[in-house]
């Protein structure tokens, strides 16, 4: 089912799983904070908990709730990396948790994935909805990530909500790096 800018937000807000254009590949995603719809996401990935997720802002206003205790140098580093254009790799950073973060969303481990998109309509769904969403790839465990809305619809079948619109022109998925150690996690 195709959803246009308003009626995702409204899925969203609704405590429903919605699949939306990213950077490089289709989405997943949810409001974070509500658990069942998370759970959904799990079930239709056939992912374990333990993984965790990425959480997709459309400003640093928004992801400031999961910045507590990182230095100045650090917001810096992690906001002029997000501020690209469309066509450049997207950058995750890896932030230790604070209290405003579900446990749900950092699975086992003692940090979250958060970034702020280029995607001219993520961005407008995250202002929209309020706030950060969920983002993780659209495909079942240990299959290809979806590129178009069919492969969505292929993996999900025709029920699973999809915010219609293009990908964004980035040619691979988000770099991972830690921001306290430096490591890369994905390249």
């Amino acid at each position: 089912m195709r959803l246009d800018l308003l009626q995702a937000i409204q899925t969203l807000q609704s405590g429903q799983v919605l699949a939306y254009p990213t950077e490089a590949v289709w989405g997943l995603g949810c409001d974070p904070y509500n658990q069942q719809a998370f759970e959904q996401i799990l079930n239709l990935k056939n992912r374990p908990i333990e993984k965790g997720v990425i959480l997709i802002a459309a400003s640093l206003a928004q992801v400031q709730p999961f910045l507590e205790g990182l230095s100045h140098a650090q917001i810096t580093q992690m906001q002029q990396s997000w501020n690209i254009t469309e066509q450049q790799r997207a950058t995750t950073w890896l932030v230790p948790l604070t209290k405003a973060v579900p446990a749900w969303i950092s699975g086992q481990h003692d940090r979250v994935a958060i970034r702020v998109t280029t995607h001219p309509l993520v961005r407008q769904l995250c202002n929209g909805f309020g706030g950060a969403i969920v983002s993780t790839s659209a495909n079942p465990a240990g299959l290809q990530p979806a590129r178009t809305s069919s492969d969505i619809q292929h993996y999900f079948g025709e029920q699973l909500p999809i915010l219609d619109g293009p990908l964004g022109q980035s040619s691979a998925p988000s770099k991972i790096r830690d921001i306290v150690s430096g490591q890369v996690l994905r390249d």
